[in-house]
């Protein structure tokens, strides 16, 4: 007789005992549907970051935006393999020669090319590179207010248009956009100039095109270059044409050497908005990563629970053999109830998952600057075919599970394979954890958060042999101290070890994620800080101006500007081009004395007073293999390329970033070179001095997703360990009811049950620990020098959480006889 689903004996079977188990597949129910909401939202999510772009205003009258290329790429070709290409955004603008205005300007069909230069105005300032105020602000004060600067003729990009008074038409005047703010208006005063007009749209200064170039200090280059279209030329035409003149005259940026990029469409916004699409790729990464651990853990809920669900009707899946049913038949049937109750379930989950990802979105674009300015995440309706897809795949994973685990139960002392499984993938855990001891950064949180999932999935085969051993260690206690509750638990954790480790899975699992997923973090935060505040010794901070001015003041011995711009490093992992974008500092050399200390550990400091110079971390230079003389090549946030000579080496990364520069090497290759803060020593008068630190890309954002998305694995986890228990519950009714018939009285059952809630709530918290202390300790060791650290209040709420989730399914079971009428007969 056939095995097949579609076989009526199949039918028959698997809707008997669809019907017959239907507490028992509720759990395996609410964790598909979880699962699915969870994917689905991460699934919608993927996609609209994948789909995302910086959005267009600026340029939106401009069919066609002339600007240079915001990307990088390395690319490096594997001995024996194809070559293999890889790209970072770059956060700092990239300029294109200003002859690229007559070029374009000849071009047939092109109206007019305006050229746009982009700049800070600060209050009181009309320098090169809006050079402070007379008087500095103390760090922390109101300092001085910017604005976003642009000549008034590229204003007709957008188009922004007058609203009151007239246009610019010498230096001392400036046009005001209306976000500038309510009072702002003709006749007044605004840095430095007198508003001569008001125009529509955002918070920006409109200057002269000569005072325009002036300010922004960068002659022979623009930013970009708008192209505005004769009457009916199609923006495919003019594109076509403008691309051909630029290829004819050669032109490359004034950074790296690239051609020009011609973009139409969404693509404009990428000339407007340069952190949107770095930010959109780090999104996607980090949406990336999380999706792959929620299938991972999604796939150790469901085979603990199908397969806890399956080993409790063991009995009567042999006698269907005994009576005729072939093995075949059985697990045919047992993948199509399953399959009926994952495919009900996936279809709600995806119900669910579209407010789950609402929700998410709507808290990522609360927190102001976690999803930067500018990057538009679209929604459009055909994403949510994703959701189904999803689905789908959830169902495919349940019944891929059943294949594993609807087979002929093991005999007791069975299941060699199992247990030498699991214990390779316990080695290999561990290994992956000594690994990640001899790595840094990204290398060594990837290797220890690949130990975790490894050693989870050791410990889930291992678990009956885990629970044994737990046994054996309370076992004569619980003899020892007599009593029929201890006895009892002793008895029933003797005889049942597959059992009580389908129950520890859940546990460990959930100890083991909560721990490293907070730990991690927050380690990380405290050595960061604390090597901050070690590093930052000045007296005196300022906003709102320079070190220059600062020196000026009196009660100043030094001070040093600090610039604030990213780097990105080219290098290979495994073969493959891989590019790292890393915030930097930049400095002053003569300043630096009893202002801020990076921890010297070779060489001197004082070698950034030379041009072409770097200080370099001490885990990168390790990385690096890069020492005082050596050279590094590093692309700058423009993208140009330089090879700087190392002169020191630092220990104090985590807080200062991995590269210290001078300023004078940084500052020609940033948007806006001003410095963030001035820190100075002596006794002049400031302000209390806030400890310095880089801002690591998407720190910010990366802190929020994790904290959801801890909370969502962390819900399906607990989900788990609550269902598999009182599916473990419901499966012992008839345990139960033969111990009251031969004299258990209820008082002693509900002792005995506490002890075993005791029981696997200690030993799944210890499993669970030394589970997660491994690949935390190499993670931290590698990074901090130091052991893992984790609050206080978030080691308790795990605990807590644990022990209520375990109390609460262990007497699920119990809870619901008592409401049964005639239960206490």
């Amino acid at each position: 007789m056939s095995g097949r689903p579609g076989n009526p004996a199949v039918r028959l079977l698997a809707a008997r005992s669809l019907r017959t188990h239907r507490k028992a597949w509720a759990a395996v129910f609410a964790a598909v549907a979880v699962t699915s909401a969870l994917l689905g939202a991460l699934a919608l999510a993927l996609g609209s970051t994948a789909l995302g772009h910086a959005r267009v205003e600026r340029y939106a009258a401009a069919p066609v935006v002339v600007a240079g290329d915001q990307e990088v790429e390395s690319t490096v070709t594997p001995w024996g393999g194809e070559p293999q290409t890889a790209s970072a955004g770059l956060t700092e603008r990239v300029r294109i020669p200003a002859a690229t205005v007559d070029v374009l300007r000849a071009v047939p069909g092109v109206r007019e090319a305006v050229p746009d230069d982009t700049f800070v105005v600060r209050e009181g300032s009309r320098a090169r590179d809006g050079a402070g105020t007379t008087n500095p602000a103390p760090d922390g004060g109101a300092g001085t207010r910017a604005y976003a600067g642009r000549s008034w003729e590229a204003a007709r990009l957008a188009p922004y248009e007058l609203t009151d008074g007239r246009e610019p038409r010498d230096g001392r005047e400036v046009v005001v956009g209306a976000g500038a703010g309510p009072g702002v208006g003709v006749g007044d005063t605004l840095a430095g100039r007198k508003v001569v007009g008001v125009a529509d749209g955002p918070d920006a200064l409109y200057v002269t095109a000569g005072e325009a170039r002036r300010i922004a200090g960068h002659p022979g280059a623009v930013d970009a270059v708008g192209v505005l279209a004769d009457p009916g030329v199609p923006v495919e035409t003019l594109h076509a044409r403008v691309r051909a003149a630029l290829d004819d005259a050669g032109l490359k940026d004034t950074a790296s050497g690239q051609p020009l990029r011609a973009l139409t469409g969404d693509g404009r916004g990428g000339a407007e908005h340069l952190g949107a699409l770095p930010a959109r790729g780090d999104l996607l990464q980090l949406l990336a990563a999380v999706s792959g651990t929620l299938l991972l853990v999604a796939a150790l809920v469901l085979s603990s629970l199908v397969a806890q669900a399956l080993q409790q009707r063991a009995a009567e899946r042999e006698l269907l053999v005994s009576v005729g049913a072939s093995p075949r038949q059985v697990r045919a049937a047992a993948g199509r109830e399953v399959g009926r109750v994952a495919a009900a379930a996936a279809l709600l989950g995806a119900l669910a998952a579209v407010p789950v990802f609402q929700l998410l979105w709507s808290a990522l674009r609360a927190r102001t600057g976690v999803v930067p300015e500018g990057l538009e995440l679209p929604v459009p309706t055909w994403l949510f075919a994703a959701v189904l897809a999803v689905s789908a795949l959830v169902v495919g994973l349940a019944r891929l599970v059943v294949l594993l685990a609807a087979r002929r139960p093991a005999r007791p002392g069975t299941g060699r394979v199992r247990r030498v499984l699991g214990i390779v993938l316990l080695v290999l855990g561990a290994s992956s954890a000594g690994a990640a001891t001899v790595q840094g950064g990204e290398a060594a949180a990837a290797a220890a958060g690949a130990a975790t999932v490894t050693l989870v999935a050791g410990c889930a085969l291992l678990g009956p042999w885990i629970a044994r051993a737990a046994t054996a260690v309370l076992d004569r206690p619980f003899r020892r101290l007599g009593g029929a509750p201890r006895r009892l638990t002793a008895a029933g954790a003797g005889a049942h070890s597959r059992r009580l480790g389908a129950a520890l899975v859940p546990v460990v699992l959930v100890t083991s994620f909560a721990l490293v997923q907070l730990s991690a973090g927050a380690t990380m935060e405290r050595a960061a800080a604390a090597q901050a505040r070690a590093a930052t010794t000045a007296d005196l901070a300022f906003t709102g101006t320079t070190a220059e001015r600062v020196r000026k003041l009196p009660g100043v011995d030094a001070a040093t500007d600090v610039l604030s711009s990213s780097v990105v490093l080219a290098r290979t992992e495994a073969g493959a081009p891989r590019l790292d974008r890393l915030p930097v500092l930049g400095v002053d050399a003569e300043g630096l004395a009893g202002t801020l200390d990076p921890g010297v550990v070779a060489g001197d400091l004082a070698g950034l007073g030379r041009a072409g110079t770097v200080a370099v971390g001490a885990d990168m230079a390790k990385s690096l293999d890069a020492k005082p003389g050596s050279t590094v090549a590093l692309r700058l946030g423009d993208g140009t390329e330089k090879r700087l000579r190392v002169v020191a080496v630092y220990e104090r990364s985590l807080a200062l970033g991995e590269f210290l520069l001078p300023k004078a090497e940084l500052a020609p290759h940033m948007s806006d070179p001003y410095p963030a803060r001035v820190l100075a020593s002596g006794t002049g008068r400031g302000a209390p001095v806030a400890p310095v630190a880089v801002t690591l890309p998407g720190a910010e954002l990366n802190g929020l997703v994790s904290g959801g998305i801890v909370a969502a694995i962390g819900g399906l986890t607990v989900l788990s360990v609550l269902s598999t228990l009182a599916l473990i519950g419901a499966g012992r009714r008839g345990e139960r009811d033969l111990l009251r018939q031969v004299g258990a009285s209820a008082g002693q059952l509900r002792r005995m049950l506490g002890l075993e809630a005791g029981f696997l709530t200690v030993t799944g918290l210890l499993v669970g620990l030394a589970v997660g202390a491994l690949p935390l300790t190499a993670f931290a060791w590698a990074l901090t020098g130091g052991l893992p650290y984790l609050p206080p209040a978030q080691a308790g709420a795990i605990v807590g959480v644990v022990l209520v989730t375990v109390v609460t399914g262990v007497f699920l079971e119990e809870f619901r006889r008592v409401r049964r009428p005639g239960a206490g007969t």
